[in-house]
């Protein structure tokens, strides 16, 4: 005896009606039956705000052919809300998984079923990832704050390399590279080059009062200068008018 296909057909569309009572809607009934029925995640709320978890919802739509049972039924996905980009092949490709493990019996609410089971998961694994992404990011704050107390550890490299990059940027490093260059200075020398030295006493005699004409200078004090060793004879225990005194 053949099956009557249109018939199981009408029969579980009647048992689905009082399943999902005030939920499932007729589309239509000719040539076949479709309807829709829609799942949603337990925390899915339409009326929340936009910034606000939502949750997961949709409707299946589905279409019967002339052979189902024996054959799969159409099945599409509508109104999708908070979907990635992905869930929708997803789920469907759920459900020709389903569809393939129930084939010559009547699956319309194995396959609700089944969807959603897998929006429940998919909303599990949001939540899940959403909290360690929280996690991570007061972990990161937390790294931050640590840090600033605990400052760097320095070694004798780190700062070495601190000291020679600071010298560097603040042209000590350079000045101290001239100052080596420039040898120290004798007394003689210092009294060679420094031309303040030359003019101190006309200056002092100026201060005072003398006209330059008056001055007198004894060249012959100055013929042998320049085998004067003023290093050598210095003496810094030397006492002004102390030979005076001796003699």
């Amino acid at each position: 005896m053949s099956r009557n296909y249109k018939e199981d057909q009408i029969n579980e569309v009647e048992a689905l009606d009082s399943i999902y009572c005030g939920e499932m809607e007729v589309l239509q009934t000719e040539p076949f039956h479709k309807f829709q029925i829609p799942i949603a995640t337990e925390e899915y709320n339409a009326d929340a705000a936009e910034d606000s978890e939502k949750g997961l919802a949709c409707k299946l739509v589905f279409t019967y052919t002339a052979l189902y049972p024996d054959e799969a039924p159409l099945v599409e996905i509508e109104e999708a809300e908070n979907f990635e980009e992905n869930f929708e092949a997803k789920l469907l490709e759920h459900l020709r998984k389903t569809i393939e493990e129930n084939i010559g019996m009547e699956m319309i609410f194995s396959l609700v079923s089944s969807a959603q089971e897998w929006l429940n998961v998919q909303w599990d694994e949001h939540k899940k990832n959403q909290e360690d992404e929280r996690a991570r990011k007061v972990q990161e704050v937390e790294e931050a704050e640590r840090k600033k107390f605990e400052g760097t550890r320095v070694t004798v490299e780190t700062f070495m390399k601190w000291k020679l990059e600071f010298e560097e940027s603040t042209g000590i490093a350079a000045k101290r590279e001239k100052n080596n260059d420039s040898k120290k200075l004798t007394g003689r020398e210092l009294f060679m080059c420094d031309n303040t030295l030359n003019d101190s006493d006309i200056k002092f005699l100026l201060e005072a009062g003398e006209s330059l004409e008056n001055v007198k200078i004894d060249e012959t004090l100055f013929q042998d200068i320049g085998e004067l060793d003023l290093d050598d004879d210095d003496d810094e225990d030397w006492v002004p008018g102390a030979d005076d005194d001796d003699d």
